[in-house]
């Protein structure tokens, strides 16, 4: 069983230990690192972890075998490269890093030292997100002409004064680095790699800042993507295909249905009879554990966590341009306008 540290016992770092602590037989969090440490006192004692005083102690207990970032986001290239020097496994949530500098610097930094290296994009471990994929890249949806997606949850209103994450600099282009990055992912990993973003974020209710986003993609294939996300509407979730053959969605944040309707063939299809949808329920999958489980696993079984690296450096490189489209109010080329800024920093 895989030794794991929590480091970062807020809410969502409580929400990693509970997903799997006692309930898996693959990993299980024996240590944990807060600035913080009256607040997860409880926590900690009530899960039979030893808090640590620092970071560094964390990484120098022979006892542990890996670390789990729960951290604010500007910290994951630092703490990544530090792990990686004690030769400790890492496991990130996302985003992974805030631009591709801090993001190739991180992986390179996991690379050298040979650790498993693992990213908290835990929506591709959902069997409904699964089938998805599947169809999609099997072709059974026919050409995809474009995706769209939807997650909306009203967490900005829950945020407390002075968190980390009610500052621009950690959380920039509204809920792109909270949520948003989850529906970008989904469609990197169907429809491959995006070339052009454009995007909005607005402040439409939350107490913190801008809230919303609204993203389009243009993928390398000639489809499109169509993002929103929002920490201050109604929570929802959907993503959806729509190919030549038919359309496919998964449906509530929870991801729990997956529907398909074959495309008509009639050539007047507004009139035709919508043909009978195949529904698949999942009901109860834990996918925040399932991603823990796969990193746990891939230590075990010597071999690279299922998300690669090439993924999670252009889902880094699609939120860097979202971020600055945000910020221009234009349409972003990521093989031009990227790699521009990054000679000219060089």
């Amino acid at each position: 069983m895989l030794r794991a540290a929590i480091v970062g016992v807020g809410s969502w770092g409580q929400t990693l230990v509970g997903s799997v602590q006692g309930k898996s037989e693959d990993i299980r969090f024996t240590r944990a690192y807060t600035p913080t440490p009256s607040r997860a006192e409880a926590f900690c004692s009530s899960h039979g972890i030893r808090l640590a005083g620092s970071y560094e102690e964390i990484l120098g207990d022979p006892e542990v075998d890996a670390v789990v970032l729960a951290t604010p986001n500007s910290l994951h290239e630092s703490q990544v490269k530090q792990a990686a020097t004690a030769e400790k496994h890492v496991f990130v949530e996302k985003p992974f890093a805030l631009n591709s500098a801090s993001a190739r610097a991180a992986l390179d930094a996991a690379e050298r030292a040979g650790v498993t290296l693992g990213v908290g994009l835990n929506r591709r471990f959902h069997p409904s997100m699964v089938e998805l994929h599947r169809r999609v890249t099997a072709g059974e949806l026919g050409t995809i002409a474009s995706m769209l997606a939807e997650l909306t949850a009203m967490t900005g209103f829950h945020r407390p004064a002075g968190s980390w994450r009610t500052r621009a600099e950690e959380e920039p282009a509204g809920a792109m680095a909270s949520i948003g990055v989850h529906l970008v992912d989904a469609m990197i990993w169907m429809l491959g790699k995006v070339t052009e973003v454009q995007c909005i974020a607005e402040r439409r209710g939350g107490p913190h800042g801008q809230d919303t986003t609204s993203l389009l993609l243009r993928v390398k294939s000639g489809a499109t993507g169509h993002v929103f996300c929002s920490v201050a509407a109604a929570r929802n979730g959907r993503m959806a295909a729509y190919g030549t053959k038919g359309f496919a969605e998964v449906l509530t944040p929870a991801m729990e249905t997956f529907r398909f309707v074959p495309a008509t063939a009639e050539r007047v299809s507004h009139l035709a009879p919508i043909p009978r949808p195949e529904v698949i329920q999942t009901r109860g999958f834990n996918y925040v554990a399932e991603a823990l489980v796969q990193f746990a696993r891939s230590i075990r079984d010597r071999r690279p966590y299922p998300i690669s690296r090439e993924d999670v450096l252009h889902g880094v490189e699609v939120l860097e341009a979202a971020v600055q489209s945000a910020e221009t109010g234009v349409p972003v080329k990521l093989k031009d306008d990227l790699a521009a800024a990054r000679n000219k920093r060089i």
